[in-house]
């Protein structure tokens, strides 16, 4: 059983920056895959980058070279630095995990995964 916290969200206007965290609790950290979705009103939920246990990272097209995705196996902690945000980042922001690997080179669609955090929100205002 895992326990996904996350916090870090906010309201920051076009062009700044975001980092939020997700904490991880339960079984071996290391073993997981692990992200972030994120979800806008009126969208379904779309991936944004992935972490596989071997610490390779995926990343959804419209966020590569301005989202990083990083892990602190000792603080059992993944992050995700968001830079250049642009008012279409707006959405609420799921820290995922799940035992299944997820180095396939693309970010799997939200039923790979089978732990959610409860989201928190980041508002990009023009």
């Amino acid at each position: 059983q895992v326990q996904l916290v996350e916090s870090g969200g906010g309201s920051v206007k076009a062009g700044g920056s975001l980092r939020l965290s997700c904490a991880a609790y339960g079984d071996p950290y290391s073993s997981y895959c692990m992200g972030w979705f994120r979800q806008a009103p009126g969208n379904e939920r779309e991936g944004v980058a992935v972490i596989d246990g071997d610490g390779s990272t995926t990343y959804e097209d419209s966020v590569k070279g301005r989202f990083t995705a990083s892990q602190d196996n000792a603080k059992h902690t993944l992050y995700l630095q968001m830079n250049s945000l642009k008012p279409e980042d707006t959405a609420m922001y799921y820290c995922v995990a799940d035992y299944k690997s997820c180095s396939g080179g693309y970010v799997p669609g939200a039923d790979h995964f089978g732990y959610w955090g409860q989201g928190t929100q980041v508002t990009v205002s023009s």
